[in-house]
């Protein structure tokens, strides 16, 4: 280089840099930024409500305005810093159990509670900002815990578009992501929202057991397996319940099928900081075995469910959806164990109970 070449300066990283590398340096997988204008899914959100696809999620509807806009939930805000996990793919190309008859717990639900996993990490990348902007900085944290619309900040902030499935897909890291987010009053970069990679492809909403899709990205939850097997407390309606399977906490069935979640990469991240280790399943819960379940006691229950997300369907939704499965299993050795519940004081459990009697004992289809 001759003295009178100048090397050229490399750009002193901005606070949305810094803010960017240390989301990343706390063990998050995807890190961006968005506007907190109010959401263009304004409209849709309200339609999806008045049409009854939250079913008896009321809480949706109660909160439906701090949902469109951020600024009502918290005054002052002018950034939304979207970040995302890769929780730990199923130990099969089919999610926890075989997709085709659906057994088992969701992939996430099985290890240590994600939203107790994700918000520390969340309130820490909170706690930095201020660190790193060097005054006092006002943030709100949000792991699935806040009338707050994850996945469609995710996709402004470039994390990944919403498929027809309605699950934000990256196209590296596919759609089993967990998301948080943080709110705040500092004025930082946006980054570019992604685009849409669905195009053509409908695996997702042909292989849905329960037919729970309305249309592409419009989710009857009403009909989701999901929203049956842990936010329903009531009567699972009877003609859904051979749809059901053997799924007893959640669904993977239209992540499952979604091309975007077959790349080999996928299988074994990295893991430096551990998360996705305290987030892998408790083995007795990965094709969660049906007669070490209908035979848990409350008291065994809270030992069995303990620091994870399958405390949120409860004892009795768990037996609930258990007993169901046990009558789509057809196996004669569960007959005991339902007929305990047959013959409990439970009007919900007996009620199903009576129903997987019956099952067990008409033909199998042929």
């Amino acid at each position: 280089m001759s003295e009178l070449e100048v090397k050229p300066t490399q750009r002193a990283p901005t606070l949305s840099d810094r803010v960017r590398s240390l989301a990343q340096a706390l063990g998050f997988d995807r890190v961006g930024i968005c506007s907190p204008q109010e959401s263009l899914e304004t409209e849709f959100l309200s339609e999806w409500l008045e049409r009854g696809y939250a079913g008896s999620m009321t809480y949706m509807a109660e909160r439906a305005s701090e949902r469109a806009s951020p600024e009502k939930l918290m005054p002052g805000v002018r950034s939304i810093v979207a970040l995302a996990l890769a929780h730990p793919s199923p130990e099969s190309a089919q999610g926890g159990g075989d997709s085709s008859t659906g057994r088992g717990v969701a992939g996430y639900a099985g290890g240590a509670d994600y939203h107790e996993v994700l918000l520390d990490r969340v309130k820490a990348l909170g706690i930095g900002m201020q660190a790193l902007a060097g005054h006092e900085v006002s943030t709100r944290c949000y792991v699935d815990t806040g009338p707050v619309l994850e996945r469609v900040y995710a996709a402004r902030a470039g994390l990944g578009w919403q498929g027809k499935n309605t699950c934000l897909i990256d196209r590296e890291l596919g759609s089993r992501l967990l998301l948080g987010v943080v709110m705040t009053d500092l004025e930082l970069d946006f980054d570019v929202p992604e685009t849409d990679h669905c195009g053509t492809c409908r695996a997702c909403l042909d292989a849905c057991p329960t037919d729970a899709f309305v249309d592409a990205y419009v989710l009857d939850a009403r009909r989701c397996i999901s929203y049956l097997t842990i936010e329903d407390r009531g009567v699972t309606e009877p003609g859904l319940r051979n749809a059901q399977g053997e799924w007893i906490f959640g669904c993977d069935v239209c992540q499952d099928v979604c091309p975007w979640n077959r790349k080999p990469d996928q299988r074994e991240l990295p893991d430096p900081l551990g998360l996705r280790e305290r987030l892998r399943p408790d083995p007795r819960w990965v094709d969660a075995e049906l007669h070490w379940v209908l035979s848990l006691d409350e008291a065994q229950w809270r030992e069995a469910t303990r620091g994870t997300a399958l405390r949120r369907s409860g004892y009795r939704g768990l037996m609930r959806n258990a007993l169901v499965a046990a009558g789509n299993r057809k196996d004669e050795q569960l007959r005991p164990l339902i007929q305990r519940f047959a013959e409990g004081q439970d009007p919900l459990l007996a009620e199903h109970a009576h129903w997987a009697l019956a099952e067990l004992s008409s033909p199998s289809p042929s």
